[in-house]
């Protein structure tokens, strides 16, 4: 190496017990790419730079990534693994996804999930370690994995639950196993997730609805002379005139004395009757009198009221 490349970065100080811990093998670990590495407890910042002897010239880059991730309270052995191939890291940022401090917390418990189920579920449909600590969210892992747990999160911030992508990379998942559908696409496959944003905020009874706006005014109304003119009424003598709206006047007096009329008749008008006791009545009309039955009844109530008249 002709030039020393070297980077630092800070770490908070709960950290600083475990970094004190685990500095060691940190130390061992980069030795062997020929990386000095140094932890300052006073400043509170841990540094990495290259040697003569450093063989690798990525090796410094992984090496930053490696101090970045144990500040962010990656636990040694996981971070470890950003030195190996096809290995990278993600520091997701979300803190500006999100002013408002309580939806904050409330989405960020979300990508966690009750027992930690959700982050879970990224971690293996990804295969990338996840850790959700402060303002920011650490990933670890493939790039492609990297980027699916990019998305997640950030849209997770941003009001879309992670179950609607956590359903999307299973189904990927069980597509990418059938060797007939590499070659085709599958959106049709795919959920396809519409947002409903309701406002909450009550709705009038009566919505006015606005006029499309115009910057000509609206026609004048015709005047009374105007529309004599149309009918050609104003040429007419006064005595026509007259006769006219008198007609007009007996035409309307007429229908409201027809209208009276009716509404007077309604009181007389029977009620119709029902089909049953229309029934009734025609029934009683066609029953005929027996006239010998009727003469025998009354001669046996006469023979009643002689016998008791005898025996009193």
């Amino acid at each position: 190496m002709l030039a020393e490349s070297s980077f630092a970065t800070l770490f908070p100080k709960y950290r600083e017990k475990y970094l004190r811990e685990c500095w060691p093998l940190v130390k061992k670990t980069l030795a062997d790419y020929e990386i000095k590495a140094e932890l300052d407890v006073v400043e509170g910042s841990m540094s990495v730079s290259t040697t003569r002897k450093t063989w690798d010239p990525y090796s410094i880059v992984n090496a930053r990534d490696l101090i970045k991730l144990l500040a962010r309270s990656v636990p040694y052995e996981q971070a470890i693994r950003i030195l190996e191939n096809d290995i990278a890291c993600d520091i997701i940022k979300i803190a500006s996804l999100c002013r408002n401090k309580e939806r904050f917390v409330k989405r960020r418990q979300r990508v966690i999930g009750p027992n930690g189920s959700t982050l879970k579920a990224i971690e293996l449909l990804t295969e990338c370690y996840v850790l959700v600590q402060g303002n920011t969210v650490s990933a670890l892992g493939p790039h492609k994995g990297l980027r699916d747990v990019r998305k997640i999160i950030e849209d997770t911030m941003k009001n879309i639950h992670p179950i609607y992508n956590i359903k999307t990379l299973m189904i990927r998942k069980e597509l990418a196993k059938d060797p007939q559908l590499q070659n085709e696409s599958w959106d049709r496959f795919l959920p396809k997730f519409k947002s409903k944003n309701i406002s909450k905020r009550k709705q009038p009874m009566k919505k006015r609805i606005k006029k499309i706006y115009t910057p000509f005014p609206p026609p004048q109304p015709e005047s009374k002379v105007d529309k004599e003119l149309a009918s050609g009424e104003y040429f007419l003598k006064p005595s026509t005139k007259k006769a006219r709206r008198q007609a007009e006047k007996k035409e309307k007096q007429k229908e409201a004395v027809e209208k009276k009329q009716d509404k007077r008749a309604q009181a007389f008008v029977p009620p119709q009757e029902t089909g049953e006791s229309a029934a009734k009545k025609l029934k009683k009309s066609d029953d005929t009198v027996n006239v010998e039955e009727l003469k025998k009844k009354i001669k046996k109530a006469q023979k009643k009221k002689i016998g008791q008249t005898s025996g009193s």
